[in-house]
């Protein structure tokens, strides 16, 4: 992603690299630039956010494992300083955004809901960041509906419970990313699948990201933020 990020922003007219800080570098090298951009990994991204905050400096987040306690704890931080903001992109493909939108849509009309996502075998951490998106937004759709029906999750086999709905990880070989919501309801089943075939579908999120997050202030947590999907209302049933 680090790879990919640089050649965008390279290749854009507006923005200049103005420095790319790898596991030995310093942190302070970042203070020469106007905007931060971390695509490190879940150990490291919260020091690096924290560094370019405390120097107001604002950053874009393309680091996986900011759950929703580790984003609370980043809006105390930031508290009421209004020079500083942060972005938070589980996921920069507009795909899919979109389809954790239309899951989000569905999530109020099945008891029954889980998870499957897959990664490439490097991948640290898991469930994926996207997947804890998704299931915390269809929780949050639900409202009054309150958790979803998982029987025996107990049992190790049935995945990691995020926001009440299983989540299922795989992490294979020859595959960049994939995600399957599938709902259960009486006499039927629907899926929502987006599936990511080459990096290059994360350029248009980054750009996009990349030019609203200087003029962003607090915390802003995905894509959706940035695109107009239009409103999803809880259920108050």
């Amino acid at each position: 992603m680090g790879t990919l990020a640089s050649r965008i922003i390279e290749a854009a007219e507006d923005f200049e690299l103005a420095a790319q800080i790898d596991s030995k570098g310093e942190l302070s090298d970042m203070l020469g630039a106007d905007l931060v951009l971390d695509v490190t990994v879940p150990a490291v991204s919260q020091s690096v956010v924290e560094y370019a905050i405390a120097h107001g400096k604002n950053v874009l987040v393309g680091t996986s494992g900011w759950s929703s306690e580790r984003i609370a704890g980043l809006e105390r931080l930031i508290g009421g300083d209004s020079d500083v903001g942060v972005i938070i992109v589980p996921n920069f493909s507009i795909g899919s955004v979109l389809a954790t939108r239309f899951s989000t849509m569905a999530a109020r009309f099945f008891d029954s809901i889980e998870i499957i996502e897959a990664h490439h075998a490097s991948k640290l951490d898991s469930p994926s960041g996207t997947a804890v998106r998704t299931a915390e937004l269809m929780a949050a759709a639900r409202g009054a509906l309150g958790p979803v029906a998982a029987p025996h999750v107990d049992q190790r086999a049935r995945g990691q419970q995020v926001s009440s709905i299983p989540v299922h990880s795989l992490r294979l070989q020859g595959v960049v990313a994939k995600q399957d919501v599938v709902f259960g309801g009486t006499g039927e089943v629907l899926t929502i699948t987006h599936e990511t075939l080459s990096p290059t579908a994360y350029e248009a999120g980054i750009l996009l990201a990349l030019r609203a997050a200087p003029s962003v202030r607090g915390v802003v947590v995905g894509l959706d933020k940035l695109i107009d999907l239009g409103p999803i209302e809880s259920s108050t049933k």
